[in-house]
Formats: structure tokens, C-alpha cells, sequence
């Protein structure tokens, strides 16, 4: 796979770098079964009111149902095709199962059409295959990784995620998240060996302002040039900076932390993340 840059032809194709796909599967079908359709709110609430800016427009999509739990245990599953996501960066996978059900998965880097995946205990640690954290070796990649066993898997779902699985003590195991932080979770919970596919996706660039509208998100307003009614940083004469960083709420964005401090998970964190 690998990443495709435009002759500067016209002005949207100046700077514009998109993917070339080639780990999608030719010709493949959506399955029809699996889609659900999907309601725009444009940020307005039930009454009406705009309540999230910048939002609104973009093309129509249907959401592919996606198995995050694979909960499907000991029952083998073919990869019918790697199919793409309008709702995520990463690729996905449609499985077809021997029982004749059919899923939708996230794609791991290297899982092509053909192969076999299958989750639960006592399987091989192979690419696609969703074990539990007590039994997938020490040093594997995985990705969809669940916080809470059952629930189905939260951590490292977006394009060229990969965590690491670094230790076991008792009934916790050690994970490295692509974040760089350093967390325990519990062995019970299920983790899917291997990197999620479409890595090549952060190097990806729209070309245009187009481009954004067409996944639903209008122009942003920099609120240094707003006024001061609109915006802490608004107002001031001629080009102001508009003082510290700050959201329209008055929160600082730049070094403030947000996080909970009684957060229930911060006695599972043994590193915080790495700053940058």
C-alpha cells in the first residue's frame, strides 16, 4: 500500500496525497445485512438549536456494523473481503463464519481475503485472532483491546494502532498504548493480535477545503478574530493575539489538564502518556 501525490493540475490537487488502497478487495459488496443508516444533526438539538458549531453538510453514509466483542468463540470465520469505512480510518474486514453468519470486523495489517480468524481460548496467536490477555505471548501487537471483559473492545481502533502487551502479574496484565502510556488491565479482557491496517493514513492530505465539507464539517472560525462577546480571545486592535489560549468557555487549552482527578482507571496506570 502506499500513497499517491497529484500533478499540481489544479489548485486542489496542489497538495493533495491520497491513499491508493490497494489492500481493499476488488469488486468487493457491502453487505447489506450489516448497514444501518445514519441521521445527520447538523449540532442542533432537539429543538432546533445549534449547540456544536462547525458541524453540518457532507456526504451521505451508511454505518457498517462493526463486531467489536468477537464473541463468536471457536467458530472459524473466512475473510470474504477487505472492505473500506466511511466512518473510520481504519479498513475493515467482512467475515463469513462456517455457521453461515456473517460480521464485520476491524482489519489488521496483513489479513487478506482467504485467510482464516478465530477468537477464544486455546487458538494460536495469529494475526485476526481475538484471545484473551492471559494467553496471547508477552511482546505481541494487538489492537481493540477491552477495558471491561465482554464489553468489547475500546483501545486502539483507529488506522495503524498497535499496543503492545508487555508483562502479566496475577490476574493484571501490562500494556503499552500507542499513546505510550504504560496501564494494567485485567487478563479476562479480549485484545486482537496485530497492528490495525491502513497505517498510511496520517500521511494523507485533503488538497482543499472541499474536501472537509464532504465529511460534514464546515469552516472554523479562529476566535482571535472573533469579538469579544464571542470569544475570551476575541476583540483588542489590529492583529491581537488574544492572550492565553483559552476555549469560548474560558478554559485554558494549552498545558491545563482536564482529566478527572478521581478518574476510576488512574489506579491502572502505572507511565502517563509521553509529552510531546
Amino acid at each position: 500500500m502506499g500513497i499517491r501525490k497529484f500533478k499540481p493540475v489544479t489548485p486542489g490537487t496542489r497538495f493533495r496525497a491520497q491513499n491508493t488502497y490497494e489492500e481493499l478487495t476488488p469488486d468487493y459488496k457491502v453487505e447489506k445485512s450489516l448497514i444501518v443508516s445514519l441521521k445527520n444533526s447538523g449540532g442542533r438539538n432537539n429543538s432546533g438549536k445549534m449547540t456544536m458549531r462547525y458541524i453540518g453538510g457532507g456526504s451521505r453514509k451508511l454505518y457498517r456494523v462493526i463486531d467489536f466483542k468477537r464473541n463468536k468463540f471457536g467458530v472459524e470465520a473466512t475473510v470474504d473481503s477487505i472492505q473500506y469505512d466511511p466512518n473510520r480510518s481504519c479498513f475493515i474486514a467482512l467475515l463469513a463464519y462456517t455457521d453461515g453468519e456473517k460480521r464485520y470486523i476491524i482489519a489488521p495489517k496483513g489479513l487478506d481475503a482467504g485467510q482464516t480468524v478465530v477468537s477464544g481460548t486455546g487458538i494460536a496467536p495469529e494475526i485476526g485472532n481475538a484471545l484473551p490477555l492471559s494467553e496471547i505471548p508477552l511482546g505481541t501487537t494487538i489492537h481493540n483491546i477491552e477495558i471491561h471483559p465482554g464489553k468489547g473492545g475500546q483501545m486502539a481502533r483507529s488506522a495503524g494502532a498497535a499496543a503492545q502487551l508487555l508483562n502479566r502479574d496475577g490476574k493484571y496484565a501490562t500494556v503499552k498504548m500507542v499513546s505510550g502510556e504504560t496501564r494494567q488491565i485485567l487478563c479476562a479482557c479480549y485484545a486482537t493480535v496485530g497492528q490495525v491496517s491502513n497505517q498510511d493514513h496520517m500521511n494523507e492530505r485533503k488538497g482543499k477545503a472541499g474536501a472537509n465539507r464532504w465529511i460534514g464539517r464546515r469552516p472554523r472560525t479562529r476566535p482571535v478574530a472573533m469579538n469579544p462577546v464571542d470569544h475570551p480571545m476575541g476583540g483588542g486592535e489590529g492583529r491581537a493575539s488574544g492572550g492565553h489560549p483559552r476555549s469560548r468557555k474560558g478554559l485554558k487549552s494549552k498545558g491545563y489538564k482536564t482529566r478527572t482527578p478521581k478518574k476510576y482507571s488512574n489506579s491502572f496506570i502505572i507511565e502517563s502518556r509521553k509529552k510531546k
